[in-house]
């Protein structure tokens, strides 16, 4: 299959990027991929690799555009929201912005008292390289690249960082990355943010959605949502979603930071391999979603601190507007030696697959 030519579909928005005495000018855009039908269709910014909107048919036949975002490349770039990005180098929270590796003490770029999502300028803040881009066909798919430099936020080593987003059938979304540490070691533990509504992006909150994580144990935090170290049973706290169970139903009996709502790191049953993590149905529409991949852990977000914002269409997005489900390495790792790894060391590579299965 021939390969398009690099050009975004819609809007460009040139940047100009500050390095030493010059400025260096790249190019955002925003590329579509569809399917041959016309009914399964996905857009993304090469601004965080950001995973703009999903529009998929429900139960009727109906289309909506499924992921919470922004009518405009502009107002992705100056959020302070993270909708559809991918966050790294870490992805979640390193408490006190520091850890030991190899018998040295890593100084991050903190804010505050911990680094969150990579720091101020994570992945998610960053212009990625579109390497392929396929729209049409029965696998359209797009590649972006990132080359993030040593010292980067205060990370060891240069690592080159690829993201995969393609299409399948019936309406299969698969996101692939990979990375790899090129000449120290450093952790390296991606994810993708997509705030994710399987009503429709503004069908109001998901209260009345059906959530099922197939997890039997957790990471327990402390008040600045930092693991404690315990990987805990479910069994007989609210945090147990084994069997399916409406959000609203348990909103109330759970917190985060000090709000009402889920925002905690499940790990995945399974032992390892790629494997069914979470399922997500509306009953209004009928659509589904379900998610598998192969990471030990799922952070499920209920969009607790989400309030008020104006999204796609003049839409309104409130607190309990979407669910967040972020398969990852566990939270801060890098200080728990029980947790699984996420180090990465030179001519290693990282590997993250994720698919979403929508029906």
């Amino acid at each position: 299959m021939a390969r398009a030519a690099l050009l975004p579909v819609g809007l460009l928005l040139c940047l100009a990027l500050a390095c030493g005495a010059d400025a260096v000018r790249k190019t955002v855009g925003v590329y579509e991929l569809k399917n041959k039908k016309g009914d399964f269709s996905i857009k993304v910014t090469n601004w965080g690799a950001t995973l703009m909107s999903v529009i998929v048919p429900d139960s009727k036949g109906n289309l909506a555009d499924v992921v919470l975002g922004y009518d405009t490349l502009a107002e992705y770039v100056d959020a302070s929201s993270a909708f559809g990005t991918v966050v790294g180098r870490v992805a979640n929270r390193i408490a006190n912005g520091s850890f030991v590796l190899d018998g040295k003490t890593i100084h991050l770029n903190k804010d505050g008292t911990t680094v969150l999502h990579g720091g101020l300028k994570g992945f998610n803040r960053v212009i990625w390289t579109v390497k392929e881009y396929v729209p049409r066909g029965d696998s359209p798919y797009i590649t972006l690249y990132y080359h993030s430099f040593d010292g980067e936020q205060g990370f060891p080593g240069d690592l080159d960082v690829y993201v995969t987003y393609q299409l399948s059938c019936p309406y299969q979304l698969s996101a692939r990355m990979n990375a790899t540490a090129l000449n120290k070691a450093t952790p390296v533990n991606l994810a993708n943010h997509a705030y994710w509504n399987v009503g429709g992006h503004g069908s109001g909150d998901v209260l009345g959605q059906v959530i099922q994580v197939f997890a039997s144990r957790y990471t327990p935090v402390d008040r600045n949502m930092i693991p404690t170290g315990e990987v805990a049973p479910v069994s007989g706290t609210p945090y147990d979603l084994r069997a399916p169970t409406p959000l609203g139903t348990r909103i109330g009996l759970v917190s985060g930071a000090g709000m009402a709502g889920f925002d905690i790191n499940y790990a995945v049953d399974g032992g390892g391999g790629f494997r069914k993590v979470a399922r997500l149905w509306d009953p209004q529409s009928g659509r589904v979603l379900e998610l598998w991949a192969d990471q030990p852990g799922v952070q499920l977000y209920t969009s607790n601190w989400l309030g008020n914002v104006t999204g796609k269409g003049g839409e309104v997005y409130g607190q309990y507007g979407a669910v967040c489900l972020e398969t990852q390495g566990f939270p801060d790792a890098v200080n728990h030696p029980n947790f699984p790894s996420q180090i990465v060391r030179p001519g290693q590579a990282y590997r993250h697959d994720m698919l979403f299965k929508f029906s």
